[in-house]
């Protein structure tokens, strides 16, 4: 831990949150308990507005918005220009985690199951406090009509990659072939593997094709020491989540989190950056 992070945690160890809570209480649940005041920030998060698109907005009056603005104002969280009402350096960050707020308890409400009947210590916390990035994802599960639904959308993402990251603690013959392909055909593909995933690619019949592979300089994999309790898949166009079930046992490759939205591919990379970096390159 360096200098800086150890001041940082002292720091936050000798907070009293709720002495943090008992003087800024109010003005945090001044905003929170307004509808009108927390959509006239949520607005202004967006860019500049008159009074008459805060009226369009929001759906009310100008009687209704103007003690509004007048709080905001005398609170140094918005100011009026020119071209209307705006956001104040405080009213920015403040807004910033508003939105934030919002958009985690969205994303956890919208797949409540799915994140409550998995394991989610394997996600940093860091991730874990970006999860409203992944509120544009869908959940795809198998079928008694479609058994392979999950994995037969998670070969369709390969093939149609122009990159490739992955982490996983389990290889199918299907997944190597598909890897296999990418990389002969110039794709950049990075995988971080589980220690019994890497042992099972010594032999029969992945060997052979991991030799093939020796020369591609565009071809990087990795071994992970620790335990894998995820399967990952991210490219250039999609993010594929899958995760132990809450025992931390079982792994479910019949649901999965899909999502094309740049935002949650790119908490995707961060997660497997994460793995990344606390895995070591396999020498094929």
């Amino acid at each position: 831990m360096s200098r800086l992070s150890a001041y940082l945690f002292r720091m936050v160890q000798d907070m009293d949150i709720l002495e943090i809570y008992r003087k800024a209480g109010n003005d945090v649940q001044a905003i929170y308990r307004s509808r009108l005041i927390t959509e006239i920030l949520l607005s202004l998060n967006e860019g500049s507005k008159t009074l008459s698109q805060l009226r369009e907005i929001t759906g009310s009056t100008s009687q209704a918005i103007l003690p509004k603005i007048r709080k905001l104002e005398s609170g140094q969280l918005i100011e009026a220009k020119k071209d209307g009402y705006c956001l104040t350096r405080l009213g920015q960050i403040i807004a910033s985690r508003i939105v934030d707020s919002f958009m985690i308890m969205g994303t956890i409400n919208k797949h409540k199951c799915f994140w409550s009947d998995h394991c989610l210590e394997v996600i940093p916390s860091s991730l874990l406090k970006e999860i409203g990035y992944l509120y544009n994802s869908e959940i795809i599960s198998d079928s008694n009509i479609e058994i392979f639904n999950v994995y037969g959308t998670n070969l369709k993402i390969i093939k149609e990659a122009e990159h490739v990251f992955g982490v996983s603690s389990v290889v199918t013959t299907e997944y190597a072939d598909s890897i296999s392909k990418k990389v002969c055909e110039g794709i950049p593909v990075e995988l971080v593997v589980s220690s019994d995933v890497a042992e099972q690619l010594k032999q029969e019949p992945y060997v052979e094709k991991i030799n093939a592979l020796k020369d591609y300089e565009n071809f990087k994999l990795m071994v992970m020491d620790e335990n894998i309790r995820l399967g990952l898949i991210v490219t250039d166009k999609c993010l594929s989540l899958s995760l132990y079930k809450k025992d931390g046992v079982t792994y479910d490759i019949t649901n999965g989190i899909f999502s094309f939205y740049p935002t949650a591919v790119g908490w995707g990379k961060r997660l497997f950056e994460y793995y990344k970096d606390r895995s070591k390159v396999i020498m094929i």
